[in-house]
């Protein structure tokens, strides 16, 4: 069971991460535990990896869409508040992740950081777990990717170059909205907008491949913003994208009505209704292949802007798929696992 830090460090309190305004109110709950493992195996034809790394559970930006707030109900809390409120820190996670490189039947597979909740939340700042573990792949030489939406990223840049020379590493900024002021909406407490193109341009600069994921797609909110979001983020130097549909898993609904009905009252019906267009007159779907994309006319007619805009600034294929050759190599003595 997590125990409880009784003086957690405030996230805001570190020049590692920005906030615009008065930043909020750090009345958060932070638990530490010892963690059985370091690598999530999935085997979700949805998801385009097979192998992650999550150093905390819940997650402080507080997206109101986030799939994995139910996830806090296996630890006998809640999805809403408590996700974003009571934070758990995996303390001896490099330990782990080095324990898993030196076994002699990993062969070294793209390992993805932030496939449940964010590695570069605020806390990050103060913990700096997910550097450790990047420093671990860095002595093995590990392939990674990350997905994120926290500037504090940017404090990793030269370590993230490094092991971009070495190994392979792709870091994809979630940028699902085009302003500051809608991103505050659904992610209250997520780097602002502006804040993350600054960090596809300062990871782009020092020769870390960057890509954006306009995801998620929410019908009648953002659906309009994607040609915009394409172009600075081409422009800041990201050359891959990819997109996804909302998903609204179980307990998840719940926040995400509740805050579309709280910001956005005078539309929050016809997103509702645009939303179950897209599921077949569901909420939500939940068959393999198909939980990541929506369905029918309007979900074409989203999926061909997106296509229209892609080729117009030059990105890649799309795709979600993060799988590098391996460059994996495992240190020839002790001493090089700490250089």
């Amino acid at each position: 069971m997590p125990r409880p830090v009784q003086n957690p460090p405030n996230p805001w309190s570190s020049a590692e991460v920005d906030w615009e305004g008065e930043p909020p109110p750090a009345t958060l709950e932070v638990f530490e535990e010892e963690a059985r493992s370091a690598l999530s195996k999935n085997d979700s034809p949805d998801v385009g990896f097979r192998f992650s790394v999550n150093p905390y559970r819940g997650c402080y930006h507080g997206c109101a869409y986030c799939y994995a707030r139910p996830s806090h109900e296996y630890l006998g809390w809640g999805a809403g508040t408590d996700f974003e409120r009571k934070i758990v820190i995996k303390r001896n996670i490099a330990k782990l992740l080095r324990r898993e490189f030196e076994r002699p039947s990993w062969e070294g597979e793209t390992v993805v950081f932030s496939g449940v909740t964010d590695c570069y939340q605020p806390l990050e700042a103060s913990y700096r777990l997910t550097r450790a573990c990047l420093e671990v792949c860095l002595a093995f030489q590990n392939p990674v990717a990350i997905i994120t939406k926290g500037a504090v990223i940017q404090r990793d840049a030269e370590l993230l170059a490094e092991l971009h020379q070495k190994a392979r590493v792709r870091v994809m900024l979630s940028i699902p909205f085009a302003t500051d002021e809608m991103g505050r909406r659904f992610e209250p407490y997520a780097s602002p907008i502006s804040k993350r193109f600054e960090t596809l341009r300062r990871l782009h600069a020092v020769g870390v491949p960057v890509g954006v994921s306009l995801s998620p797609m929410i019908p009648g909110v953002n659906d309009a913003d994607i040609p915009a979001i394409l172009g600075r983020a081409r422009e800041a130097g990201a050359d891959v994208c990819f997109m996804t549909m909302l998903r609204l898993p179980s307990s998840v609904r719940d926040v995400f009505d509740v805050r579309l009905e709280e910001v956005l009252p005078d539309r929050a019906n016809k997103v509702r209704n645009a939303v179950k267009e897209m599921r077949r007159g569901r909420w939500n779907e939940t068959g393999f292949g198909a939980r990541m994309r929506g369905q029918g006319e309007r979900w074409a007619a989203t999926h061909a802007l997106f296509e229209r805009y892609r080729v117009k600034y030059g990105y890649g294929e799309a795709d979600e798929r993060t799988v590098f050759e391996s460059t994996f190599r495992r240190p020839t003595s002790q001493l090089a696992l700490f250089e």
